[in-house]
């Protein structure tokens, strides 16, 4: 049973009536979001690790853009996930080192390369995101399918609006 209004800990969030303030809603956003970006870092840490031993947990980011995306220019990726060129770099090489990555010719521009899965690399990336879902599933097997939903579509307006300001 899920805990309505709370994160599972007895604190609820339901009054958005500004106490000393600060509106309780955007503290029990903060208060939430933080407690998820803590877990999704050590979550991504053992799905990078899963994917290849030696795997940066940063680079599964990149892995997932890539498997959804296909092939894409080192700059497209780093604008995406938002890092500098340096970074950008740097992870690919790692990724290029461990036989997850490769690199090619852009057809369209001969001084500039694309990005792209090894089929090993989409292999390994595919068996650990389908082994995420199903325990993601697992976790919410007693919330509603329009809930999860309006939950992905909250996340996707929060990214959105982020990368906007």
């Amino acid at each position: 049973m899920r805990d309505e209004g709370g994160n599972g800990d007895g604190q609820h969030f339901g009054s958005h009536a500004p106490t000393g303030g600060m509106d309780q809603a955007f503290l029990a956003l903060e208060r939430e979001l933080t407690v998820l970006f803590r877990r999704a870092r050590a979550k991504s840490g053992e799905m990078a690790r899963a994917v290849h031993p030696e795997l940066e947990s940063a680079a599964y980011g990149l892995l997932a853009r890539l498997d959804e995306a296909g092939r894409l220019r080192a700059t497209e990726l780093a604008a995406f996930i938002g890092v500098g060129k340096a970074t950008m770099s740097r992870q690919l090489r790692a990724l290029e080192h461990l036989g997850l990555i490769a690199r090619e010719p852009d057809p369209a521009d001969g001084r500039a390369w694309l990005v792209h899965l090894t089929d090993e690399g989409r292999a390994r990336f595919r068996a650990v995101r389908n082994a995420r879902r199903a325990e993601y599933v697992r976790q919410m097997t007693n919330w509603d399918r329009d809930e999860v939903a309006q939950l992905a579509h909250l996340l996707h307006q929060l990214n959105r609006d982020s990368t906007e300001s």
